[in-house]
């Protein structure tokens, strides 16, 4: 099958053209080797069958950054797996003279080439008019194809020129140079890049016939969104909205996926007979399953909102004015949303970080996500936060809980960018950290990208995070069914001994109780007991700790098994009884020390298994998942510790 290489500069469309041409027969895997997304796709036109491969953005055949890097890696190397066979080149019209240096280069490789003058009609708004006839002069052997992809024009022609037989190109037929010179060797790129440019210059009349340079018609707005004052706010209030909609909306279909899961679970049950198999459908995978489509409402959310300003243009002032700002702890004003998105969910935070394209800064961000308050920690703070501070006001206004709670979420931003500072000094990456960007016009949303790409996301959040939450979920319910079959057994023998004492409803619920302490999930949380009993930390809670690596709101109802409250009067009767619980030595388990220590546990513990996975599937390791666990484990630990200390 003829394969069809899809380049240009960032911000020139090529996305759109990609979508058009490939539709739903597109694919995301990854370079072997590297993080970057490998998108393909196959065109089919008129009984032919091709392979479209977009390839990442770039403004030059000479790479600064990972994704640049690809494209070099490619095109320098004919035996490569994914060297094309063709290459289909997007340019700007709007600003053809900047865009024919990537062409020119691309050109004089000498494969088969097309050029697709897209955003014609912008072009043709104002007053730029393109000769194609002296584009094929000063470039013999190419097809030139006029598009606008955001409508569809010039699509099916583009269809067309592709699915033709084509001639190579001699090579150097532009200017006269090595076919791709030495990624180090920026004295010779610097050379052939003004050589270029000269001659660019010199054939440019020729291919504008005549231009009218008119001032964008939306550059007053650009006064206020870019504003040193006013630019912030309208960027503040933005993500305050955004923020509030993915809090807000999302609890509807999350608590309707939630809810048609455990009801999934309870007819499952009563359809299939009692047994191992039952008891695993409906207690492992069902639940997994639950687990990973209860998140999808904010992910998509997220990214239908990321996408509007995006695909509007206001994304890229919004970078711009950041940037500044987040430099100083390692990051970038690509930074900023992720961060802001974590604390709604960290998972569509980490894959949000997709828009930055130097690896460093993407990875310090994917990193240092998760400490970022999410929502998933408010029932812990909530019931915490209730358990041990009391309800008063200081000064008569100030609600003493409503404090705690603000400076949990202000712990996690300060310590989200000291992490991040920290992180800048040992992440070592011959990238330069720089932000080139160039600003967009304004213009409506096309509404088919922005739903490709949330159907992209879906897909990869599902089969990808999606295997490894469902087998981590197994796995947890296996450790807190089983144990060890005659402690299991003379557990449940000691409490049939109190039945007749009991309601069937206690009785029920205590035997819930005696399993899970006595199942193996139990069993490392009594072994665990004594490396956190410094933290103020009891087996019951170590056995929260555990469980809520499903989900960190686990940590609620995994209390309330232990503690054998009703479901029904859960929330009362959950504090009352935790509030009443003592240690061995008589002493309250839930004071102010032990309790604000457990609250900063969660603050920085990676307590969710979703996380780790999304973060596997971004980075393509186990590494850094693996040292995120590691340095906010350490961090946790030692938080909690002091925190215990101090207020023992």
């Amino acid at each position: 099958m003829k394969k069809i290489a899809l380049l240009g500069n960032p911000n020139t469309g090529k996305t759109s053209i990609f979508n058009r041409l490939t539709g739903l027969n597109q694919h995301i895997g990854n370079f072997p080797g590297v993080t970057v997304d490998k998108k393909t796709g196959i065109l089919k036109n008129n009984n032919h069958s091709i392979e479209i491969l977009d390839l990442p953005g770039t403004y030059s055949i000479y790479p600064r950054s990972k994704d640049e890097q690809i494209v070099y890696d490619i095109l320098r190397n004919p035996s490569h797996a994914e060297y094309p066979d063709e290459l289909a080149v997007i340019v700007d019209a709007t600003n053809i003279e900047r865009n024919l240096l990537l062409f020119s280069q691309l050109y004089d490789l000498g494969l088969p080439i097309t050029l697709v003058l897209n955003m014609s009609d912008v072009a043709f708004k104002r007053g730029i008019k393109i000769n194609t006839s002296a584009l094929e002069k000063n470039f013999p052997g190419i097809q030139v194809c006029e598009t606008n992809a955001r409508v569809g024009v010039g699509i099916q022609q583009l269809k067309d020129v592709l699915s033709k037989e084509k001639q190579n190109i001699p090579r150097n037929t532009f200017i006269v140079t090595p076919s791709i010179i030495d990624k180090d060797d920026t004295i010779a790129q610097e050379k052939e890049s003004r050589f270029r440019y000269d001659k660019i210059k010199k054939i440019l009349p020729e291919i504008l016939e005549f231009e009218i340079k008119n001032q964008r018609k939306n550059s007053w707005i650009d006064k206020v969104t870019v504003h040193p004052i006013w630019g912030y706010l309208i960027f503040f209030i933005l993500l305050l909205s955004i923020f509030q909609l993915i809090f807000s909306i999302a609890s509807f279909p999350m608590d309707w996926i939630d809810g048609a899961f455990v009801d999934l679970a309870t007819y499952v049950s009563q359809l299939l007979p009692e047994g191992v198999l039952s008891e695993l459908i409906t207690g492992g995978i069902i639940p997994g399953l639950g687990g990973v489509l209860v998140f999808l409402p904010q992910i998509l959310l997220l990214f239908l909102c990321l996408g509007i300003l995006d695909e509007t243009g206001y994304m890229a002032r919004a970078v711009f004015i950041m940037d500044k700002l987040m430099r100083p702890f390692g990051l970038s004003g690509r930074s900023v949303v992720p961060l802001i998105s974590s604390a709604a969910c960290a998972i569509p935070g980490v894959m949000a970080t997709r828009t930055i394209s130097q690896w460093k800064e993407r990875l310090i961000s994917i990193l240092v996500a998760p400490l970022m308050s999410c929502s998933a920690r408010l029932p812990v703070y909530t019931l915490l936060t209730a358990l041990v501070i009391p309800k008063k006001n200081l000064f008569g206004i100030i609600n003493l809980q409503g404090l705690t709670l603000f400076a949990l979420y202000f712990l996690g931003v300060f310590s989200a960018l000291l992490m991040a500072f920290i992180l800048k000094k040992f992440i070592r990456t011959d990238e330069k950290t720089y932000l080139l960007l160039e600003m967009p016009d304004y213009k409506p949303p096309r509404w088919s990208n922005i739903f490709m790409s949330l159907y992209e996301k879906a897909k990869v959040f599902i089969w990808e995070a999606g295997k490894v939450i469902v087998l981590i979920s197994i796995l947890l319910w296996a450790l807190a069914t089983y144990g060890p079959s005659n402690r299991m057994k003379n557990a449940e023998n000691r409490l049939k001994k109190q039945k007749s004492s009991l309601s069937s409803e206690e009785y029920e619920s205590k035997l819930s109780s005696v399993k899970l302490e006595n199942s193996y999930i139990g069993i490392i949380g009594k072994s665990i007991e004594p490396i956190i009993q410094p933290l103020g930390f009891d087996w019951k809670i170590g056995i929260s700790l555990l469980t809520s690596f499903a989900a960190r709101e686990v940590f609620v109802g995994s209390m309330s098994t232990i503690y054998t409250v009703h479901q029904q009067d859960e929330k009362i009767g959950l504090i009352q009884t935790m509030k009443n619980e003592k240690n061995k030595y008589g002493e309250p388990v839930y004071t102010l020390a032990s309790g604000l220590s457990l609250m900063v546990f969660y603050v920085y513990a990676m307590q969710c298994m979703a996380t780790l996975a999304i973060v596997k599937r971004e980075t393509k390791s186990w590494k850094w998942p693996l040292i995120q666990t590691l340095y906010m484990g350490f961090l946790a630990y030692a938080m909690s510790y002091f925190t215990f200390i101090i207020f023992s």
